[in-house]
Protein backbone atom coordinates (compact mmCIF):
# COMPACT_ATOMS: atom_id res chain seq x y z
CA UNK A 1 0.00 0.00 0.00
CA UNK A 2 1.17 3.63 -1.00
CA UNK A 3 1.06 6.72 0.93
CA UNK A 4 -1.58 9.33 -0.55
CA UNK A 5 -2.82 13.00 0.02
CA UNK A 6 -6.00 13.75 -1.10
CA UNK A 7 -7.23 18.04 -1.59
CA UNK A 8 -11.13 18.78 -2.59
CA UNK A 9 -12.40 22.54 -2.90
CA UNK A 10 -15.78 21.46 -1.85
CA UNK A 11 -18.31 25.06 -3.58
CA UNK A 12 -18.45 27.21 -0.70
CA UNK A 13 -22.52 27.76 -1.11
CA UNK A 14 -22.84 24.08 0.40
CA UNK A 15 -23.99 23.85 4.35
CA UNK A 16 -22.22 22.63 7.02
CA UNK A 17 -24.09 19.69 6.95
CA UNK A 18 -23.75 18.41 3.38
CA UNK A 19 -19.73 19.17 3.54
CA UNK A 20 -19.32 16.47 6.49
CA UNK A 21 -21.83 14.18 4.88
CA UNK A 22 -19.80 14.51 1.60
CA UNK A 23 -16.55 13.98 4.11
CA UNK A 24 -17.79 10.59 5.37
CA UNK A 25 -18.67 9.26 2.17
CA UNK A 26 -15.56 9.99 0.96
CA UNK A 27 -13.82 8.43 4.06
CA UNK A 28 -15.80 5.62 3.74
CA UNK A 29 -14.45 5.04 -0.03
CA UNK A 30 -11.09 5.21 1.33
CA UNK A 31 -11.54 3.10 4.34
CA UNK A 32 -12.99 0.27 1.78
CA UNK A 33 -10.02 -0.24 0.44
CA UNK A 34 -7.49 1.70 2.46
CA UNK A 35 -6.82 3.43 5.74
CA UNK A 36 -7.36 6.64 6.75
CA UNK A 37 -4.77 8.89 8.71
CA UNK A 38 -6.93 11.90 9.10
CA UNK A 39 -9.18 14.32 7.21
CA UNK A 40 -8.24 17.80 7.56
CA UNK A 41 -10.66 20.68 7.50
CA UNK A 42 -8.89 23.30 6.18
CA UNK A 43 -12.55 25.42 5.77
CA UNK A 44 -13.41 28.10 3.37
CA UNK A 45 -9.93 29.97 1.75
CA UNK A 46 -9.75 32.38 -0.90
CA UNK A 47 -8.80 30.50 -4.27
CA UNK A 48 -6.09 31.39 -6.53
CA UNK A 49 -8.84 31.86 -9.38
CA UNK A 50 -11.94 31.79 -9.99
CA UNK A 51 -13.81 28.42 -10.36
CA UNK A 52 -17.29 28.12 -11.49
CA UNK A 53 -17.49 31.58 -10.27
CA UNK A 54 -16.01 30.84 -7.01
CA UNK A 55 -13.68 33.04 -4.96
CA UNK A 56 -13.88 30.73 -2.08
CA UNK A 57 -13.50 27.13 -1.51
CA UNK A 58 -14.23 24.61 1.37
CA UNK A 59 -11.06 22.36 1.73
CA UNK A 60 -10.32 19.09 2.87
CA UNK A 61 -7.02 17.55 2.56
CA UNK A 62 -7.45 13.86 3.34
CA UNK A 63 -3.96 11.34 4.20
CA UNK A 64 -4.24 8.05 3.57
CA UNK A 65 -3.04 4.83 2.91
CA UNK A 66 -4.24 2.74 -0.17
CA UNK A 67 -3.77 0.50 -3.25
CA UNK A 68 -3.17 2.18 -6.23
CA UNK A 69 -6.62 0.64 -7.70
CA UNK A 70 -8.60 2.56 -5.08
CA UNK A 71 -7.12 6.13 -6.10
CA UNK A 72 -9.07 5.94 -10.04
CA UNK A 73 -12.28 4.70 -8.02
CA UNK A 74 -12.07 7.90 -5.61
CA UNK A 75 -11.10 10.74 -7.96
CA UNK A 76 -14.41 8.95 -10.27
CA UNK A 77 -16.46 9.86 -7.01
CA UNK A 78 -15.14 13.54 -6.95
CA UNK A 79 -16.47 13.96 -10.41
CA UNK A 80 -19.41 12.75 -10.16
CA UNK A 81 -20.37 15.05 -6.93
CA UNK A 82 -21.32 18.17 -8.40
CA UNK A 83 -19.92 20.04 -5.25
CA UNK A 84 -16.55 19.21 -5.77
CA UNK A 85 -15.52 21.92 -7.67
CA UNK A 86 -11.58 20.91 -7.86
CA UNK A 87 -9.43 17.84 -6.34
CA UNK A 88 -6.29 16.56 -6.80
CA UNK A 89 -4.58 13.74 -5.61
CA UNK A 90 -0.53 12.22 -5.06
CA UNK A 91 1.74 10.03 -3.54
CA UNK A 92 3.42 10.67 -1.05
CA UNK A 93 7.37 9.77 -1.03
CA UNK A 94 8.52 8.65 2.70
Amino acid sequence: MNKYESVIIINPKVDEEAVKALIAKFTDLINSDGKLEKADELGKRKLAYEIDKNKEGYYVVFYFEANPNLIAELERNYRIVDTVIKFMTVKVDE
